[in-house]
């Protein structure tokens, strides 16, 4: 057949498929977040409840993938008429949001989430996950056989945009009733498009070229191999960010930037013009081996230079493996087999890092898993035809040439380096460096490189981090990675990079430390119970840490403690390394669960006084800093009651955000932000602390305001909206980064 669609006809096809697959996996990325928050009031913020609709959106995307692959079978007008017919029965479930439902007090997020989504979106999920590759399968029919595969880079473009436009432009600007209402009209204008590409199909059953597959499929082996491509990219953008935010640097919105250069890996790896495509894959090899090891090795005096190369080195390696996969493509009438293992090694690579990982391991092992996996799997070639010749002849022979080329290089390279630093090469470094040279050397020999990649990562932090899971001194659970370091003089616990608590030993293990220090914000208030609320304070504290709060009660009081992770509740009360909880509280009411659903729970005026300390990392749960969440809090509390917030935080200024829910819900509010002396410090282990009291009753704060310290009343910031449950975005309280080059002043 003759390519009737050429020259004007055929440019308005192009664009038209384009579109109409832009707008589908826009609609995509921009309904994951924005349903996420929809459900944060509903279900907590646990982790639990992320990594399940996370793992929901990834099997309502391989069904849609296996439902295109399913509608295959049929010629292409049929094809059509299904899918239009399937976006219409969709659309009932518009506008977009939860369905109506009171879930029981007890809900289990890894039962609860997957019904909840897959009843509130889950038909409209689908529909427009088979866009993609379904759209591509037609584009091929109506273009007269073209290559379509170049439309899966504009599939990724758009997914990149809605992930963007979510936290940048929508979030901040829109409620989610209108967020729910754009999407709807964006779902109609996807209807049309994919419509207009209908009409576009040949109508004669002779004017359909591949309607029966032609091309011989793919073997099993070549199957598995495109899904395992597939797998380490995937597992890498999810083990990549929780590597970011545990052990380098806890930024808010930082799972954007790994996510989104993940999918702009597909835009390139797919891409007509193979000049950026391939530059990176004959380079990640030596990527791989140069930053694989360093980001492991623990030091966090360049968090934001190590985060740097932490990204860069996943979109390298995403686009090596796709590329090896864009390779590796069959023919257009097998596209939606190909499609539907991407999926699945897709959700293999989630499912391992997101479910497996945290329970197996007790660090973020599946980072350096995947790395060596990466290295295993990227292609490559010798850096320079020299290098191929030396490899040349008898192998015992080319390991002693290898071995001492690489050994007389490094000593000359020590030999000749002015250490910045002042450090001076270490025998590990010097060994590091031998490794790495010889891995240089061996790109091209898989085996050897692969040996080479093995040998740099135990050496520079593998060693290490295997020494410290062996002594038993970190726990990870959903919530992330907690370590602690047992010193002569005291105990330290920290959340990936946020110290979480310090404990002295000898006579002063019951004093508090670090942001609870006597003189801060929630000492003092702790300290003025007694005298507000009589021998008998009911006293409530959100996020337990090591206990530490717990040497502020008295006998008599009655205090409830709300922790989210049943781990932190381990260290603190039964690890034998913390024991502010058994010196103080031994018989403490702690309620395991999100704090914000627990304390819905509980009876009106059945507390005194809350200090709302819940962190995960350094990252503050927003549902908990809500106007409805303050209206939670106020309803637990006494008339008289006491609210303390804590608001220290290296990313985000949340004073502007508590004050307006004080101004909303009534309360009278009062900030101390303490900074203790350098003896208190050194000596005290006293940390610099931001709390905010809050109090419906103003002789409360005046009383409290009389005991000392230099309060000041919190007033609300123009031009900064309050948070709600239709309503929230940090992008307004950011702080400026701190960078490794700015001054301590």
């Amino acid at each position: 057949m003759a390519e009737a669609p050429q020259g004007k006809a055929s440019g308005v096809t192009h664009k038209l498929f384009v579109l109409a697959i832009l707008a589908g996996s826009f609609l995509l990325f921009l309904v994951q977040p924005m349903v996420a928050r929809m459900a944060l009031p509903k279900l907590g913020g646990a982790p639990a409840v992320w990594n399940s609709a996370m793992l929901v959106y990834q099997a309502l995307l391989l069904g849609g993938y296996a439902y295109a692959h399913w509608l295959g079978r049929v010629p292409v007008r049929r094809q059509a008429a299904i899918h239009l017919g399937v976006l219409a029965v969709a659309a009932l479930w518009l506008p977009i949001g939860l369905i109506s439902m009171n879930l029981p007090a007890d809900a289990e997020p890894t039962i609860w989430v997957p019904w909840l989504l897959v009843a509130s979106i889950g038909p409209l999920f689908f529909a427009i996950a088979a866009q993609a590759p379904l759209l591509q399968r037609w584009y091929s029919v109506a273009s007269g056989g073209r290559d379509p595969y170049a439309l899966y880079a504009a599939s990724n473009i758009g997914s990149f945009g809605g992930l963007i436009t979510y936290p940048i432009l929508v979030e901040p600007n829109m409620a989610l009733r209108s967020q729910s209402w754009m999407w709807t009209g964006g779902y109609a204008l996807v209807f049309l498009l994919v419509a207009g590409c209908a009409l576009l199909l040949p109508r004669k059953s002779a004017d359909v070229p591949h309607v029966v597959h032609s091309s011989e499929p793919p073997s099993r082996r070549m199957v598995l191999h495109w899904i395992v491509l597939a797998l380490v990219p995937s597992g890498l953008m999810l083990a990549t960010t929780t590597f970011l935010t545990t052990d380098i640097v806890a930024v808010p919105l930082l799972w954007v930037v790994p996510l989104g250069l993940y999918l702009l890996s597909f835009s390139v790896a797919f891409s007509d013009s193979r000049i950026l495509a391939d530059l990176l894959g004959k380079f990640a090899p030596i990527c791989l081996l140069l930053f694989g090891a360093t980001l492991i090795s623990g030091h966090h005096e360049y968090a934001y230079l190590n985060a740097f190369i932490g990204v860069m080195l996943l979109f390298v390696v995403s686009v090596a493996c796709h590329a090896r996969m864009y390779a590796l493509r069959p023919a257009p009438d097998r596209l939606t087999g190909f499609y539907l293992a991407m999926s699945v090694g897709g959700v293999l690579g989630g499912v391992f890092s997101a479910l497996i990982a945290p329970i197996v391991f007790d660090w973020t092992y599946e980072y350096p898993l995947l790395i060596l996996a990466a290295g295993a799997l990227v292609p490559q070639v010798f850096l320079f035809p020299i290098i191929g010749k030396l490899w040349s002849g008898d192998t015992q022979i080319v390991r002693i040439k290898v071995l001492v080329v690489a050994l007389v290089v490094s000593l000359l390279l020590v030999a000749g380096i002015r250490d910045p630093f002042g450090m001076g090469p270490s025998a590990v470094q010097f060994a590091f460096l031998g490794v790495a040279i010889f891995g240089l050397l061996s790109i091209g020999k898989p085996l050897a490189f692969f040996a080479s990649l093995a040998a740099a990562m135990f050496l520079y932090g593998g060693y290490q981090a295997i020494q410290v899971s062996a002594g038993g001194d970190r726990t990870r659970s959903y919530f992330g990675v907690y370590t602690i370091t047992d010193l002569p003089d005291q105990v330290r616990l920290a959340h990936g990079t946020t110290l979480h608590g310090i404990q002295l030993k000898g006579a002063k293990s019951r004093q508090p430390t670090t942001y609870y220090f006597t003189k801060s914000g929630v000492g003092l208030a702790m300290a003025a119970a007694p005298e507000l609320y009589g021998p008998h304070a009911r006293i409530g504290v959100v996020g337990l840490g090591t206990g530490t709060l717990a040497c502020y009660a008295k006998p008599g009081q009655q205090w409830r403690i709300y922790e989210i992770d049943p781990a932190v509740v381990r260290i603190a009360r039964d690890s034998g390394k913390f024991t502010f909880l058994s010196q103080c509280l031994p018989n403490a009411n702690i309620v395991i669960g999100d704090a914000r659903l627990r304390l819905a729970e509980q009876g009106a005026n059945s507390l005194d006084l809350l200090a709302l300390d819940a962190f995960s990392s350094d990252a503050v749960p927003m549902h908990l800093m809500t106007a409805e969440a303050y209206a939670t809090y106020g309803r637990v509390l006494a008339p008289n009651g006491l609210l303390m917030v804590h608001i220290s935080n290296r990313y985000l200024a949340l004073d502007p955000i508590v004050a307006e829910a004080a101004r909303r819900g009534g309360w009278y509010a009062e900030r101390l932000y303490y900074n203790p002396s350098p003896d208190e410090e050194l000596v005290d282990e006293a940390g610099a602390s931001d709390w905010i009291a809050l109090s419906r009753d103003p002789k409360v704060l005046d009383r409290l305001v009389a005991r000392g310290g230099e309060w000041k009343v919190l007033v609300p910031e123009f031009g900064v909206p309050g948070w709600t449950d239709d309503y929230a975005s940090i992008v307004p309280v950011l702080r400026p980064a701190k960078m490794p080059w700015d001054s301590d002043d």
